[in-house]
């Protein structure tokens, strides 16, 4: 059954059906965080935040067309209203997410390894982005969670406002949204507070998420206008466009002191705008990729590599940063240890980075490939027990 199939404005409203070009969407995404941590220092882009950026626009885009159509299918039935309307989606949730991320804490507790002992309580209820706010401190080998921590705080929230929104408001709500995170960025950064803060803070990624909000609403009950704006693929060029002028006079404009002391040429481009470009990007990519790529954008998407990275995304993203990182891995960490004894058996392993960096990849495949049939596809099998 193909998915992706265009929409009419006459057809009834779909099921929510598998969307087979986001799963090669999902492999764009985190392939451009796993590039980023492993090549930095030898390519200075920001592809590692634009592919979070897209995860959050998706995240958007998928939560908000699984909420609206609930909350639809439920308004009119005797055992409906907000508790099993919660109750479904924050079950649903849970299967999907928590079994690794626990299992990996729990194990990495007892390998002690660093900083996950010193603030497991802080990793443990999702709030590694607000321990880096409110310390003002990066975590070495768990940096990469404050994604994971702004997606679950998403959560905490946005459902409520959904299930108490009139539908009509929705598209407002999201508008405000974008608004408020662009607004909180500003401030932050005019106020000359430590850059990170407007950058792992849930507020200051609502944009992000917001525009996916507009795009499952329009998907959902305004599809001429959802298929008059994404079947022009144009658009997706217009954005990288744009990301790349803001990318460009962030090297262009003068850096802004951090008051903290943290490294990086950080100004109003970087610290402000750079998210939302991002964002549209995410934006038009998604939409395009609903509607159905053709061409070589279809086969990118479709093909069995990309689907099958799209669809362990997770485990890649979860275990990329414990395999390595530039910034952090020490010379003692296992990886390196495998790396070097290796090396000793082939020594022209070490003539070129394209090596180790294919051994990051493997390696990292195979523990989110183990993941994904041992752990967590028979746990998201309990999910067909709770439908909406």
């Amino acid at each position: 059954m193909q998915t992706n199939a265009p929409m009419t404005a006459t057809a009834a409203r779909p099921a929510l059906n598998h969307l087979r070009q986001l799963d090669g969407v999902r492999f764009l995404a985190v392939a451009l965080v796993l590039f980023d941590h492993w090549m930095a220092g030898r390519i200075e882009l920001p592809l590692g935040a634009l592919g979070v950026t897209i995860f959050f626009v998706l995240s958007g885009f998928l939560i908000t067309r699984i909420l609206l159509s609930s909350k639809d299918k439920l308004k009119d039935k005797p055992n409906g209203g907000l508790g099993k309307y919660l109750k479904i989606f924050y079950i649903r949730r849970t299967i999907r997410i928590f079994p690794i991320y626990y299992l990996v804490l729990f194990v990495l507790y007892a390998v002690n390894e660093p900083p996950v002992r010193q603030t497991f309580g802080w990793l443990a209820l999702y709030a590694t982005n607000l321990y880096m706010a409110y310390y003002s401190v990066w975590m070495g080998t768990v940096d990469h969670l404050w994604s994971l921590a702004v997606e679950e705080q998403f959560y905490l929230f946005f459902p409520l406002l959904l299930f108490f929104v009139p539908r009509r408001w929705v598209p407002l709500t999201a508008a405000l949204m974008i608004v408020g995170a662009v607004a909180m960025r500003y401030v932050l950064y005019r106020a000359r507070l430590p850059w990170f803060i407007g950058y792992v803070t849930m507020p200051s990624c609502l944009d992000s998420f917001g525009l996916g909000t507009i795009m499952a609403f329009w998907w959902l009950y305004q599809r001429e206008r959802f298929q008059q704006v994404f079947q022009n693929s144009a658009w997706i060029w217009i954005s990288i466009l744009l990301f790349a002028t803001v990318v460009i006079y962030t090297k262009i404009l003068p850096a802004i002191p951090d008051p903290q002391g943290w490294s990086g040429h950080h100004n109003i481009m970087s610290d402000v705008w750079e998210r939302l470009a991002a964002s549209l990007i995410g934006f038009f990519l998604i939409g395009r990729a609903v509607l159905g790529f053709g061409g070589p954008m279809k086969w990118l998407l479709e093909n069995p590599v990309s689907q099958y990275m799209g669809k362990i995304s997770y485990g890649l993203y979860l275990y990329h940063n414990f395999v390595f990182n530039v910034y952090h891995t020490r010379p003692t960490h296992f990886t390196m240890r495998a790396w070097r004894r290796i090396t000793d058996i082939l020594p022209f392993l070490n003539s070129s980075y394209f090596f180790p960096f294919c051994f990051y990849l493997s390696l990292t495949l195979l523990i989110a490939t183990l993941s994904w049939y041992l752990v967590e596809r028979p746990i998201n099998n309990l999910k067909d027990r709770f439908s909406y």
